[in-house]
């Protein structure tokens, strides 16, 4: 991909990194804290950062397995998050090449209706599924995931960032 004007080329990310990223939104997520309505769902904010970032490393197929999990993990209708977090990941992969080109706020905007449609989608399927309506609140987790999308874009590419003036002899 060719980088924008002004950013800094990025060091490949390991696998092991995107891994224990995810391991622990999944620990987050799964947290006995009282799962609230508005809290935001982690595993969705980093499901569609590392889609978008590393589509190859990270796909459907992860979206499909993790929403798996957390369905299992929640006794919920089987395949409700699957499908929640797989249209994510695709409606995330299908915006990556004109959203990257932005800084991280203005990605953030971007994304809203996407992390908006995905927790419609879940609140209708929990609905369809003879669930209760859980109200208002549904609305802030949306909110609070765009919020918190500049501050995870910055610390998940920290590792991949290069150190400024590495070596005067090379120009990259």
């Amino acid at each position: 991909m060719i980088m924008p004007r002004g950013q800094p080329l990025l060091l490949p990310v390991r696998p092991s990194f995107i891994a224990m990223s995810l391991l622990l939104a999944l620990v987050l997520y799964m947290l006995p804290l009282g799962r609230v309505a508005w809290t935001p769902d982690w595993v969705l904010l980093l499901l569609v950062f590392w889609s978008m970032h590393q589509p190859t490393r990270v796909g459907l197929g992860v979206a499909f397995a993790l929403g798996l999990v957390l369905d299992v993990f929640q006794s919920a209708l089987l395949g409700q998050h699957a499908l929640v977090y797989t249209l994510a990941v695709f409606g995330a992969q299908a915006a990556a090449r004109r959203v990257l080109w932005f800084g991280s706020v203005p990605q953030a905007l971007q994304l809203a209706p996407l992390f908006l449609a995905a927790h419609a989608l879940e609140v209708a399927l929990r609905v369809a599924g003879g669930g209760l309506l859980p109200g208002w609140p549904v609305l802030v987790a949306p909110l609070l995931e765009t919020l918190l999308w500049p501050l995870a874009s910055w610390l998940l590419l920290a590792p991949q960032r290069r150190p400024p003036d590495q070596d005067k002899n090379r120009p990259l």
